[in-house]
């Protein structure tokens, strides 16, 4: 995905869901049903896969990733995200 491709969800406040993949083949970000499907290659392991879940989603909304603060989820594949 293009780096802003989602910029139209990138308003400050704003929660996003996201269904993370861990250990995919290539890193991939979807938008499917209202929410986000990241697919990431990091394994679950030491916050590695979080902290590329985040990248990804910032690069796809066109933000910097120090504005993505993971608020549920952090051992879960269901996580919620805020945009500050």
């Amino acid at each position: 995905m293009k780096r802003g491709a989602l910029s139209e969800l990138a308003v400050p406040g704003a929660e996003l869901a996201v269904k993370v993949k861990p250990g995919a083949r290539r890193n991939a970000v979807e938008e499917s049903a209202g929410e986000l499907v990241v697919a990431v290659t990091a394994a679950p392991e030491g916050g590695k896969a979080n902290e590329a879940v985040r990248a990804l989603v910032a690069d796809a909304l066109g933000v910097a990733k120090t504005r993505l603060t993971l608020i549920r989820g952090a051992t879960s594949r269901q996580k919620v995200f805020r945009i500050d």
